[in-house]
């Protein structure tokens, strides 16, 4: 089952591309007519390549990596940020940082500074500094906070990246590319989807189109998680289970042994053993004869050692 409907995608306006003269001919699969001078997304392909993409992104979630999103565009900046939050991953909505994958280490160190000074701002040290620097440490930290904030838990590479508007975004993209990081993107009329490892043709200006892929994409994610969580419930449940099937055996095997050698109503031990023994036999040099290995096991009684009544 399509994870949108082809109603859904109609009413956001999904199908809109950009004029003729700007179109990218990579994009021709894609297109499905041109009217009025402007190019007409075929919306079959992109529920095809939404699911595609959707699984993908799923899988990658469900393995517990990161997935990095993209979008500095004004209509997509406060709705990217929204969605993203609720699955609590990684996202740039401002100016994206050059070399913020090629140099990742450099863009840990201001992490680790803006981290510094959330320290020293809780210290008690901090009413000591004069107006001036404490001024001056204030509007430090909100900046770092505003370019830098959303991926403060991200202590390693994303797994993948998800872009809105790869023309905008081409500093992100060609990062990605030179990395071998995985990259999502919604591309329109106007851009080239062979650049893209899962590229989904939508328009990537209006935005309700943007919202209507990016909350499929958390959706998928969303499912990715949850499975994840019950994954790793019911492995916890199996191990605690196995623990106690390991009891179970241990206890049930030690009473085993202690059925051996049974005890009567009165107390005393009632040892079984054969009435010959062969191996004492044969080295006495005395053969058993058949009739006495036919016999049945006698039981030999052995009274408690005590002192005995007189």
């Amino acid at each position: 089952m399509s994870r949108t409907t082809f109603d859904a995608l109609l009413d956001a306006g999904v199908h809109f591309g950009h004029l003729r003269r700007k179109w990218n001919p990579a994009m021709a699969p894609y297109i499905f007519m041109e009217r009025n001078g402007i190019h007409i997304i075929d919306l079959y392909k992109t529920m095809a390549k939404i699911d595609e993409a959707a699984a993908a992104l799923k899988q990658i979630a469900k393995a517990g990596k990161k997935i990095l999103f993209v979008a500095t565009k004004k209509q997509a900046k406060e709705i990217v940020a929204e969605h993203i939050k609720r699955i609590n991953m990684p996202y740039v909505t401002e100016r994206w940082p050059g070399g913020m994958l090629t140099n990742f280490a450099t863009i840990r160190k201001a992490v680790r500074k803006m981290n510094s000074i959330d320290k020293l701002m809780s210290s008690p040290s901090y009413s000591n500094l004069s107006k001036k620097e404490r001024l001056t440490i204030t509007r430090e930290r909100a900046k770092l906070e505003k370019n830098l904030g959303s991926i403060s838990d991200l202590n390693r590479l994303p797994s993948a990246i998800f872009i809105v508007d790869i023309l905008k975004e081409h500093i992100a993209l060609a990062e990605a590319k030179k990395l071998n990081i995985p990259t999502f993107a919604i591309v329109d009329t106007n851009s080239d989807p062979r650049t893209v490892d899962f590229p989904i043709p939508a328009n990537d200006d209006a935005s309700k189109s943007i919202s209507l892929v990016v909350e499929t994409m958390v959706r998928a994610m969303e499912e990715g998680l949850v499975e994840r969580k019950l994954e790793r419930d019911k492995k916890a449940s199996e191990d605690e289970r196995g623990e106690g099937d390991e009891f179970e055996t241990r206890m049930s095997t030690d009473l085993l042994d202690l059925d051996e050698d049974e005890v009567d109503e009165d107390g005393i031990k009632i040892v079984k053993k054969d009435f010959v023994d062969s191996k004492v036999a044969k080295m006495k040099g005395i053969e058993t004869s058949p009739e006495e290995q036919d016999k049945p096991a006698r039981k030999r009684i052995s009274k408690p050692v005590g002192r005995s009544k007189k």
